[in-house]
């Protein structure tokens, strides 16, 4: 018998129900992708005006398909169609072949529905959690059935990005594990596998040791804001979306890869606490595009004007790469 089987009978293709907890920026995300593909989706949030708003932001997030003649009008009303607004966790619970939480990025918060789950929940029911960095064998600690937990880390926006991380817990059962890689891929995802449960998975570990560097260099007065972003943006960012960070490695060749490593480790920031120059800006209140200010300022029209560009850009991108990769 492989590790979990006994709590896990489902297979791909019996999963038709999702249940989403959370309705904020990811969760209603999440929702969309399942429901635009034709699953019946139940999604719950504790916030009623977050609940509400979820069909109005789902329509809004596919007008950039409609514009690209990805959807039609009569898609996005299926889609819409699709996903059922529920006002009780165990509407949510009790109608679901497979649960993805999306709540605060909280411990014990996430602790504390997972148990409340489990009991409205049979035991087949695959339960996983969408956080990004959070241990997922902690986030299993008071389940009783762990072995059909896992996690499922999308990413921003998630109707978009292909990447799904699909982490195993210490305790995740082999079929759960299998099952859910399958049902991304059917969604149309690009499911990556974590096989052990560390801090940050890989996106985040990644993208963290470049942020890192980045505030470095803004706070130390090496560059600007401007020009640290455009070096990604303009520099080596533009490979990254066919090259991975190894592919270009080999690329390059290893020994010069390594002569490089060599000389410049030793200068870069290697600080295992968050950058000073943030947290003063975070206690004049500059959060970013919440606030309007961070380390650029962001009236509404650039709000609007950044996202709607980054959805038509990204789409572009990933049918270019899509086409491309074999």
């Amino acid at each position: 018998m492989k590790r979990g089987e006994t709590y896990m009978s489902a297979n791909p293709t019996e999963i038709r129900k999702i249940g989403v907890i959370g309705a904020g920026l990811m969760g209603h995300g999440i929702a969309q992708v399942f429901a635009i593909r034709g699953y019946s989706v139940s999604i719950y949030d504790a916030q009623p005006e977050a609940l509400r708003s979820v069909h109005e932001r789902v329509r809004k997030n596919l007008d950039v398909f409609l514009k690209l003649e990805k959807v039609t009008q009569s898609q996005i009303d299926g889609c819409i169609g699709n996903i059922e607004l529920c006002d009780r966790l165990a509407s949510v619970c009790e109608n679901s072949d497979f649960i993805i939480e999306a709540i605060e990025e909280n411990l014990s918060s996430k602790v504390k529905i997972f148990k409340e789950v489990e009991h409205y929940t049979d035991s087949s029911v695959i339960i996983s959690s969408n956080t990004s960095a959070i241990s997922i064998t902690e986030l299993s600690q008071q389940l009783t059935h762990k072995g059909r937990f896992l996690g499922t880390h999308f990413w921003n926006p998630p109707y978009i990005i292909p990447c799904v991380e699909v982490i195993r817990g210490k305790h995740t059962g082999d079929r759960t594990f299998d099952a859910i890689l399958a049902l991304m891929k059917a969604v149309g995802k690009k499911p990556v596998k974590v096989l052990k449960d560390v801090p940050g998975f890989l996106g985040n570990r990644l993208q963290h040791a470049m942020w890192r560097e980045a505030v470095s260099l803004v706070e130390k007065g090496i560059a600007s804001p401007e020009d640290v972003d455009n070096v990604v943006k303009y520099g080596f960012g533009l490979r990254l979306p066919f090259l991975g960070p190894l592919e270009t490695a080999d690329l390059a060749g290893l020994d010069l890869s390594y002569e490089v490593h060599k000389y410049l480790f030793p200068f870069l920031q290697d600080s295992s606490e968050p950058s000073r120059e943030m947290k003063n800006m975070i206690e004049e209140g500059h959060l970013g595009v919440k606030t309007g200010k961070g380390f650029y300022e962001w009236p509404q029209e650039k709000i609007n004007s950044v996202i709607s560009a980054r959805d038509r850009v990204l789409l572009e991108i990933i049918d270019t790469i899509l086409s491309q990769k074999t």
